[in-house]
């Protein structure tokens, strides 16, 4: 008779999250930074007996009507590293974002640190190296990255413990950040009065979301989650990212305990439907597979987004 499957690498988060909870010292300090065009939170996570740090999912200002990028939304991050005298060790990315455009390759070049990201992140630039036409020139797989990691991966932020658990749905390559007992999921699960991340990119799946969100759900109910975005659910007045397993587990619109897989896959294909295509998805995707960096520069020395019709 075959056993239930044990889950390694939730286990070694478990218990990460509840050694944590118990000594301060293994709880990460974190500083969030919001950006209202992209309605991305960018977070700073130290740790408390170092100056040690890592910055997760940071944002490159970028404007699709002049082709401009800035680095403004890096400005008040980079100032707080400094500022603090943090020793960055970890550029975070808990996957390949369709909003916004990775800041890594500027904040690796002003405050240092690894660039890290999902192994699947082969399979998104297979995908989209496909819809962009990119090229032979344009490697698929993960180098770009100093780090792909593994579901179960651990690692250190200074002091600090850290583990990795692959959360597919939104896009085949999403991973959890777990660091003391905070977890960091990307865009897999939003504030509980919102919902949950659609899966209608190329590569999403719903109803392996539902099955990543019920794994983050078996996490202590008292780990505190800090979210990748917020698009402000209409009764409230306030941005917020931001909560708990457990305020998950009870509130979440889409996915609170007692709801089905078969109830909520109808529910977010349904309401996948219904959603326009993120503004930023083509210039987003095209240079965050490659890690930040735009593409190579043609004969004029001038870099090109490229557009392609009727694909998505």
């Amino acid at each position: 008779m075959i056993g239930p499957v044990i889950d390694h690498p939730l286990q070694s988060a478990r218990a990460l999250i509840e050694h944590a909870l118990q000594d301060p010292a293994k709880r990460p300090i974190v500083k969030s930074f919001f950006d209202p065009q992209t309605f991305t939170v960018s977070h700073v996570v130290r740790d408390p007996q170092s100056n040690a740090c890592a910055i997760i999912d940071s944002v490159l200002d970028y404007d699709a009507a002049s082709g401009r990028t800035s680095g403004n939304c890096t400005g008040p991050v980079i100032d707080y590293v400094k500022s603090e005298s943090l020793d960055v060790c970890w550029l975070l990315e808990t996957h390949a974002h369709a909003d916004h455009l990775s800041a890594a390759p500027l904040l690796q070049a002003q405050v240092g640190g690894k660039l890290a990201i999902g192994h699947e992140i082969v399979r998104v630039q297979d995908v989209f190296g496909k819809i962009f036409n990119a090229g032979t020139e344009f490697q698929r797989d993960g180098s770009q990255f100093d780090r792909l990691f593994n579901d179960g991966d651990r690692f250190k932020i200074g002091t600090l413990d850290a583990t990795v658990l692959h959360v597919p749905g939104h896009t085949p390559a999403c991973l959890a950040y777990v660091v003391g007992d905070a977890v960091f999921p990307g865009d897999t699960l939003f504030m509980p009065d919102y919902g949950t991340a659609r899966c209608d990119f190329p590569g999403g799946d719903a109803r392996l979301l539902y099955r990543s969100i019920r794994r983050l759900m078996q996490l202590p109910n008292e780990a505190r989650m800090y979210l990748c975005h917020d698009y402000k659910a209409p009764h409230r007045d306030h941005y917020a990212w931001e909560t708990t397993v457990g305020a998950q587990r009870s509130d979440n619109i889409h996915v609170h305990d007692g709801v089905s897989e078969d109830e909520f896959y109808s529910m977010r294909t349904e309401r996948d439907t219904t959603l326009p295509m993120p503004k930023l998805i083509l210039p987003s995707v095209q240079v965050n597979m490659r890690a930040g960096q735009f593409p190579p520069p043609e004969e004029n020395g001038v870099r090109y987004l490229k557009i392609p019709l009727n694909v998505l």
